[in-house]
């Protein structure tokens, strides 16, 4: 009989350093012949154009699935399901297949259709990486707290409560959990974040779960692809906010994306600063997106989580493309007054 293939499920929060993982692993796989499904909540769909600017000719995953403008939690019958048949039906061998979910993906659902009879015979869930964005915890963000915003505020709306359930979700089910970012923190604020984890303080570690230090994201792609956990048959011992809900009762109201689009940018501090009073005045969660500068014919991929602002310019040459910003961010956000701001950068 043939062994299943087995497949890696990276989660975490909305730039905790997913991309950079998988690019890390590609780069690094030691031959294996990778096939990646990649799912987005933003629609601008960017992740495969960031896994490839980082990866050479001799990283190349073997198929690429992209899945974008929605979370796979709450498709997983509509995209999942004919995502994987399309991988496993490819006529290129497959060693291993690597899943990266949405940033605001609840992991369990997507475990649960590995037990669905059209792919539970050919593939298993060798192992679930939960990414977690240090800084970030830091902040508080992840922990249950009283509305942050004036507007929050007087609707007496606690929007902290669902990234908090997100981030608890994503750590009920994972196997291994890379703590990112680790050259933002301090020896103590390290040991502090693990430790509260260990102990409750940050809810929803599983006890058998192993933690390690990552600064972006680099990791023995041993560790990751290798687990040998069967994850679908142990789902009882993974458990979930939603737990018994139906898919109505897991879905993504809660947050808004929108795209912007906009010309060529002559002056990146102009944008990065309006970009970060931006953050400061609206709930935004996530900015990425790609940036046509003047003069170069790549187009430049920009990435902002928290206050922190990544570039780099893609490898792959822009055919005329107009720059183009995905904005993720919590219900209610002035999609208009966003736009135009950062429109404004670019004249």
């Amino acid at each position: 009989m043939q062994a299943k293939i087995p497949t890696t499920i990276i989660t975490g929060f909305l730039g905790s350093g997913k991309t950079s993982l998988l690019a890390h692993v590609l780069k690094h796989s030691g031959g294996r012949r990778i096939a990646l499904l990649i799912n987005e909540f933003g629609s601008l769909g960017m992740d495969e154009a960031i896994v490839k600017s980082k990866c050479d000719d001799n990283c190349k995953p073997q198929e690429v699935i992209e899945l974008a403008n929605g979370c796979i939690c709450c498709t997983v019958a509509d995209d999942f399901l004919p995502a994987m048949k399309k991988i496993l039906a490819s006529d290129k061998k497959i060693d291993h297949i690597i899943i990266e979910t949405s940033g605001l993906a609840l992991p369990k659902p997507l475990l649960q259709a590995f037990q669905w009879h059209e792919i539970a015979p050919l593939v298993t869930v060798d192992g679930v990486v939960a990414v977690l964005d240090g800084p970030a915890i830091l902040t508080g963000k992840f922990q249950d707290a009283a509305p942050s915003t004036e507007a929050q505020q007087s609707q007496k709306i606690d929007h902290e409560n669902e990234i908090a359930e997100l981030f608890e979700d994503q750590l009920l089910s994972a196997d291994l959990v890379l703590l990112n970012k680790c050259d933002l923190l301090s020896p103590a604020e390290r040991k502090q974040i693990i430790a509260d984890l260990r102990s409750g303080k940050l809810e929803g570690l599983r006890p058998a779960a192993k933690i390690i230090e990552t600064e972006n994201a680099v990791v023995d792609p041993a560790v990751i692809l290798g687990m040998a956990q069967a994850v679908e048959n142990d789902l009882a011992n993974r458990k979930s906010h939603h737990d018994g809900a139906g898919a109505e009762e897991h879905g993504h109201d809660e947050f808004a994306t929108f795209i912007v689009p906009f010309g060529v940018v002559a002056d990146e501090k102009k944008l990065e600063q309006r970009i970060l009073s931006l953050l400061r005045d609206h709930d935004i969660l996530r900015i990425k997106g790609m940036v046509a500068r003047p003069g170069k014919k790549f187009l430049e991929i920009w990435q902002v989580a928290g206050p922190r602002i990544e570039r780099y310019f893609s490898m792959t040459e822009s055919q005329g493309e107009e720059s183009q910003l995905v904005v993720i961010g919590l219900k209610g956000l002035d999609a208009q007054l966003i736009a135009k701001e950062l429109q404004a950068a670019a004249l």
